[in-house]
């Protein structure tokens, strides 16, 4: 199997983001964040304070820090997929109208 030089960059890109992600997962274990979760949570106990969670996590990442990490992977990966099927309604309706005339 024969790559491009393109695709050697382009998995060479992906390994890079991927060791990104998965290196501070990893080595921080004690991070700490006030996002949303601990403000509700705090809301809550201050109205009920006997009120028990019925729910927990699946998974529990090791700090807020790798919480916070999580959601910003996932707003890019749904940001990236929208806005590629976007570009590509506009490209295909562009070179529709370009290969009749």
């Amino acid at each position: 199997m024969h790559l491009t030089k393109n695709t050697k960059i382009i998995i060479l890109c992906l390994i890079a983001c991927a060791l990104i992600a998965i290196i501070p997962l990893a080595t921080i274990h004690d991070s700490e964040f006030g996002g949303a979760d601990g403000a509700a949570e705090d809301a809550i106990s201050t109205i009920d304070p006997g009120y028990v969670a019925w729910a927990s996590p699946i998974l529990e990442p090791p700090g807020g820090e790798t919480e916070s990490l999580l959601f910003c992977l996932q707003a890019a990966t749904g940001s990236g997929i929208f806005f590629f099927g976007l570009g590509y309604l506009v490209a295909r309706k562009k070179y529709q109208k370009s290969d009749k005339k």
